[in-house]
């Protein structure tokens, strides 16, 4: 009896032995590359990698017996910084998988670096529809939201009130021409014009030229392709300029819970925005947001949540593939549905779309404002299957058509 004890002991020890060996490195390493002093700092940037870690705390801190890491660096909006930074994490740091990732540019190369190091990466502030079209992996997990889906939950809303010509601002770099092409497509497919577009550099300070040329146009909608500091610093002059009150439009095609605070409901009210995500949305939503604020001092924004979401779906593909193997833990992810307190029932589509609902938000009038960050009212809800690209019309080479 005594020697099948001792033997079961053996095999055990054998068996857990072996779990243990398939972690690289006897760690499981997360790189958070984003902005962290730049103008995406406050939607992701040093609270991105917070939410990171409350993620790991969850979890319990370790995985398959191996303890759980979380290292970030701050890509300053550089391509050729954030390139560096996450070659060195995947050649000769061990980090096993890279989040987060604002700035198209920086996520598609590091998506292609992934691909060609078979690592992971999983892009939840990045916003180019391309990372799932024609740059697409099988590597990446484009998880949060993208271009098309914000271009048509906001154009589409405006286009049904009437408003169908259109000027866009720019800002010149991937995200911003994916965000204007997928805008576009929107407003002509439903009976829109575009009656001209003019490009800015990113962290542009002074948008006087940009702004009279759009009031020149005359058009009913000018469109805002940019993001962040450029977003707001466009919707503060054209209300400096009177633009707004004479009767044009803006819509901004990617606005943040961040923003809006910045802005203020005086000049935020009454915008569209569409969003994954809003802290004051379900007891859920509520009840892990004001753990977030206790910890940062601000409410989060989508990508602060889907950080913390990303992790957590990870960490439980690895526990349930018994490794951090890239194929393994990509295949059980891709099968596993993700829920979780702001996302139910989503999946991740063959080009690497993470399909969730989307929402079509309004900013509130400041009248209708209970507290600091009470700002949304839902306007409607946005199926996934009808807030994504179709995959009839993706450019993607995985997709089988």
């Amino acid at each position: 009896m005594r020697k099948l004890a001792l033997y079961a002991g053996l095999v055990t020890a054998l068996f857990v032995g072996s779990a243990q060996a398939q972690v690289s490195d006897d760690v499981i390493k997360i790189g958070v590359l984003n902005d962290q002093s730049g103008s995406f700092a406050d939607l992701s940037g040093p609270n991105g990698v917070i939410a990171a870690e409350m993620a790991v705390e969850d979890f319990g801190g370790t995985v398959l017996g191996k303890k759980i890491e979380v290292v970030s660096a701050d890509h300053q909006n550089k391509v050729d910084i954030g390139l560096d930074i996450a070659r060195k994490w995947y050649e000769s740091e061990g980090v096993d998988l890279i989040i987060d990732v604002p700035n198209s540019a920086i996520a598609i190369g590091v998506n292609d670096l992934t691909r060609d190091l078979d690592k992971i990466a999983i892009f939840t502030s990045a916003g180019s529809s391309a990372l799932t079209g024609a740059k697409c992996s099988p590597n990446g997990i484009h998880w949060t939201y993208d271009t098309y889906a914000l271009a048509r939950g906001v154009a589409t809303a405006m286009l049904e009130n009437g408003d169908k010509s259109w000027f866009f601002l720019v800002s010149d770099y991937a995200f911003g021409h994916a965000l204007r092409a997928d805008a576009g497509q929107v407003v002509e497919n439903n009976g829109g014009t575009i009656v001209g577009e003019v490009k800015h550099p990113l962290n542009t300070a002074d948008f006087a030229s940009y702004l009279l040329q759009a009031q020149a146009s005359g058009a009913q909608v000018i469109g805002l392709a940019n993001g962040s500091a450029d977003t707001v610093n466009s919707i503060k002059q054209a209300n400096e300029f009177g633009i707004t009150q004479s009767g044009q439009k803006l819509a901004a095609l990617l606005f943040f819970l961040t923003d809006v605070h910045s802005l203020g409901l005086d000049l935020a009210a009454g915008v569209n925005l569409v969003e994954a995500f809003y802290w004051d949305q379900t007891d859920e939503t509520r009840a892990w947001s004001e753990r977030f604020y206790k910890r940062t001092g601000v409410m989060p924004t989508m990508l602060h949540a889907s950080d913390y979401a990303a992790v957590m779906h990870y960490l439980k593909a690895i526990e349930a593939a018994g490794t951090d193997a890239s194929g393994p833990v990509l295949e059980k992810m891709k099968g596993t549905k993700i829920n979780d307190f702001f996302t139910k029932d989503a999946y991740i589509r063959e080009d690497g779309r993470v399909i969730r609902d989307m929402y079509l938000y309004s900013v509130k009038n400041k009248s209708d404002s209970k507290r600091d960050w009470d700002y949304y009212n839902v306007v409607r809800t946005i199926p996934g299957e009808q807030a994504f690209r179709p995959l009839a019309e993706s450019e993607c080479p995985l997709v089988k058509k």
